[in-house]
């Protein structure tokens, strides 16, 4: 199979450094991960050869992320709950702290990102609900091999997820990309750092639940 015709989940899976490629370019390989890297490049505006020549051009191995295809379901899972679940439950409070902060200070200027901390509250809210039902139904059933029996579970949290996308992409809207105006605050500037972390982390999170343990589970 040539790379354009591979799904862009698997390429980020299987092709160290992929992931940065697709951030620059706004692809989204956690929710949109089935799709072909042809439909992809189309999507994003961008040639498709010219995007798998970039990605051809990465340097091998070059990757600080552990080969997890070859990792167990215990060890994945070990991995998602330390990494992220940890990490978001963390996150986000200082998120919403920080967006409430510069939205009540910088509320009259035209590049506030007005709505963001409520938008910051709906995800965290969100996430945790979701986390839980992982970590309490799901991942348990898929540490004992159940992955038959866990279908259904799996298809509600794919769906999720698909919602936790539509947040992201209303956040990347109401923050010009999560680009800080010029003259921003400390705050503001902090702020903006820390939403560039957890966008980046929130995807990967969900590329290796879609893409890789949900798959195993068949």
């Amino acid at each position: 199979m040539s790379l354009l015709e591979q799904s862009v989940g698997r390429t980020a899976l299987t092709l160290p450094g992929a992931t940065r490629v697709f951030h620059d370019h706004n692809i989204d390989f956690c929710c949109g991960g089935r799709i072909s890297l042809r439909e992809a490049a189309e999507r994003a505006g961008l040639a498709p050869d010219a995007l798998v020549a970039e990605l051809e051009a990465l340097p091998g191995g070059a990757s600080d992320e552990l080969d997890w295809q070859s990792a167990s379901n215990d060890v994945l899972i070990d991995h998602l709950l330390t990494r992220y679940h940890d990490v978001h439950r963390q996150q986000l409070p200082e998120l919403v702290r920080m967006a409430r902060r510069v939205e009540q200070v910088h509320g009259e200027r035209d590049t506030c990102p007005s709505g963001l901390a409520d938008l910051l509250t709906t995800i965290h809210q969100e996430m945790e609900s979701h986390m839980q039902k992982e970590e309490q139904i799901l991942f348990p059933m898929l540490r004992r091999g159940m992955g038959a029996q866990a279908r259904g579970p799996i298809a509600v949290m794919r769906h999720e997820h698909d919602d936790h996308g539509e947040h992201l992409a209303q956040l990347l809207a109401l923050t010009d990309d999560i680009t800080p105006p010029k003259g921003a605050c400390t705050t503001w500037r902090a702020l903006y750092t820390g939403l560039h972390e957890f966008r980046n982390d929130l995807m990967q999170h969900i590329h290796l639940e879609n893409n890789l343990l949900f798959e195993r589970a068949g």
